[in-house]
């Protein structure tokens, strides 16, 4: 599939604000907030970035952790709770953890890019955005190779899904194939180095640019906060930036005539 075959994909830059933008100064330890994606829209952002994990009764939450421990005042696995429980925690001892139909309704005119963490988070996910009929207002992507195809089955082709970790790797380790593979996914989202064992890898090379846009396929780089950096990755040419300083994102694009 190519971006070009999404309206999702209509921007000239994606800036993607990552948990609404965690580290901005309004949304400090706010996260994945209600607050935090009023922010980020305020700010004249489109694109939101979430995670969704289900609780125990088949909720589907925006939320990044399995766990409430690390930025709620309430302890536990999510998967393991039931809302009524899961909806008594306060992230930063405030904020109520909002479910993705809550997000879709405050926010009708922005796009998500939305992550299933969870097998139990596949099917709710694409039935809540049926449930929305916000096919055109996400794209989906998931760290679970078997979570992201489940995803693409339920979904078909009305809904742009990014490309696994195994596509990614295909992409960077072997670019010529992508000219004979038209594979399912619009996107590669990935950072630009990772670790592995002892050894820093560099995921991003100008040889998986071409081969992904050559594909018809977009680039975007996760999780971006710092000014210089995001000036190189524009100048090297990706598609988009996840960030959690939407402050610092927004200054870069609007000074480089790139902000819509």
């Amino acid at each position: 599939m190519r971006a070009a075959d999404y309206a999702y994909f209509d921007a000239p830059f994606l800036a993607l604000a990552h948990r609404g933008g965690a580290a901005d100064g309004e949304n400090f330890d706010r996260e994945n907030t209600l607050h935090a994606f009023g922010q980020a829209v305020e700010r004249g952002y489109r694109y939101l970035e979430t995670d969704v994990h289900a609780t125990a009764d088949g909720v589907l939450l925006a939320f990044h952790d399995d766990r409430l421990d690390r930025v709620t005042d309430q302890r536990g696995l999510i998967a393991e709770l039931p809302y009524a429980q899961v909806a008594e925690a306060r992230i930063a001892g405030r904020d109520a953890i909002p479910t993705l139909g809550e997000l879709f309704t405050a926010f009708p005119q922005a796009r998500f890019n939305i992550d299933a963490k969870a097998p139990a988070a596949v099917d709710l996910l694409a039935d809540v955005i049926a449930e929305y009929e916000a096919y055109d207002r996400v794209c989906v992507s998931s760290f679970g190779y078997d979570r992201l195809h489940r995803l693409r089955r339920r979904l078909g082709r009305r809904v742009p899904s990014a490309a696994s970790t195994r596509g990614v790797a295909w992409n960077r380790f072997a670019p010529s194939l992508t000219r004979l593979l038209n594979t399912p996914a619009a996107v590669l989202q990935l950072p630009i180095t990772h670790t592995f064992l002892r050894w820093q890898l560099q995921v991003l090379t100008p040889a998986l640019l071409r081969a992904a846009h050559r594909a018809g396929k977009q680039v975007h780089v996760w999780t971006i906060d710092d000014a210089p950096t995001i000036e190189w990755l524009l100048d090297v040419g990706v598609d988009g930036i996840f960030t959690d300083r939407i402050d610092t994102l927004k200054d870069v694009l609007t000074a480089r005539g790139l902000w819509s």
